[in-house]
């Protein structure tokens, strides 16, 4: 069942789930396992905001990171990953602007899942109805969540990372998350916390009813991560 936006904020609750945090090893669990080099001491952790977010982001060295209860996480990077979510982004994008869809951010788009929760998908795709006056916000850190949130997998992530935020994105009114695995070629497609598909090297990603008729075969992207052999 589709709920309307003004349903699927109400969803959202007014912050993050609580979590017991004693020690470092506790921290550490709570953010997923993360490598250590990810979590940022400066605010301490427990009292970062969005200000620190933008301060970041905004800021000479320019980092992506996320804030997840308090704390700043940076965003696990690398270059064929970026690559990827660019071939991935560009396809859904020209979709989405042929049938009047919605629009799709890239991977510094950073949004407000919920009071104290600001994630940044590697790609997204908000479609018009989830946007109130269906234009894109001005806001650096708008109250917004992605109806598709995109995640590709780096050497810096990990499985409860990534579990962690499947949680949080339809704990918030996300309709569908894939996450990109490009050691393997292949993906995963979640439909609720606990319904994923996998997907196969000759597989496809299929928008479902989130993005109708859009339809990427693992094949055509990873193709596009060497070239093509000369005659």
């Amino acid at each position: 069942m589709n709920l309307t936006a003004a349903e699927r904020r109400t969803r959202r609750g007014n912050g993050t789930a609580s979590h017991q945090v004693e020690t470092f090893a506790d921290l550490m669990k709570m953010l997923g396992n993360i490598p250590l080099h990810r979590v940022w001491l400066s605010p301490p952790p427990g009292t970062a905001t969005e200000k620190d977010v933008l301060a970041v982001l905004e800021g000479p060295r320019k980092r992506l990171v996320e804030l997840v209860d308090g704390v700043l996480v940076e965003k696990a990077m690398g270059l064929k990953e970026s690559a990827l979510a660019m071939v991935l982004g560009l396809p859904l994008e020209a979709f989405a602007a042929k049938h009047d869809l919605g629009f799709v951010t890239g991977a510094d788009g950073a949004m407000r899942l919920m009071p104290g929760l600001v994630r940044i998908p590697d790609v997204s795709f908000i479609a018009w109805e989830s946007v109130p006056g269906h234009e894109v916000p001005d806001e650096p850190i708008p109250d917004l969540f992605p109806d598709l949130a995109v995640e590709v997998f780096s050497k810096g992530n990990t499985a409860e990372e990534m579990a962690r935020k499947v949680g949080e994105y339809f704990r918030v009114g996300v309709r569908m998350v894939w996450i990109i695995y490009p050691k393997t070629q292949t993906a995963e497609i979640y439909t609720s916390p606990t319904k994923v598909q996998k997907v196969g090297k000759t597989g496809a990603l299929d928008g479902g009813s989130v993005v109708p008729g859009f339809r990427l075969p693992l094949k055509q992207l990873f193709a596009r991560m060497k070239r093509k052999k000369t005659r």
